[in-house]
């Protein structure tokens, strides 16, 4: 199966309550790569890379998160990257 790569756009309570931990976390645990970051107003952006299924259910657990609550994700298709790894910026 080929990997792809997007970028999502989170908007609810995600920031404070261990989403990028949270998402690091799983990241690595998936071996999809990207990184994970806080936006100003109060989103959170990240871009994974990998298979669809594991990016698929990723987010899914993502979503399962205790104090997590997200109320919308928007995401689009951005093209690959070289790189490993999973980072919190």
């Amino acid at each position: 199966m080929e990997e792809i790569r997007k970028e999502y756009l989170f908007f609810g309570r995600v920031q404070g309550v261990g989403f990028r931990y949270r998402a690091s976390h799983l990241a690595l645990r998936r071996r999809i790569s990207g990184f994970v970051t806080n936006e100003y107003d109060g989103s959170v952006r990240m871009e994974a890379q990998g298979k669809k299924e594991e990016l698929t259910e990723f987010i899914k657990e993502i979503s399962r998160g205790r104090w997590i609550e997200i109320d919308q994700i928007q995401e689009k298709d951005i093209p690959l990257e070289e790189g490993t790894g999973f980072y919190i910026r």
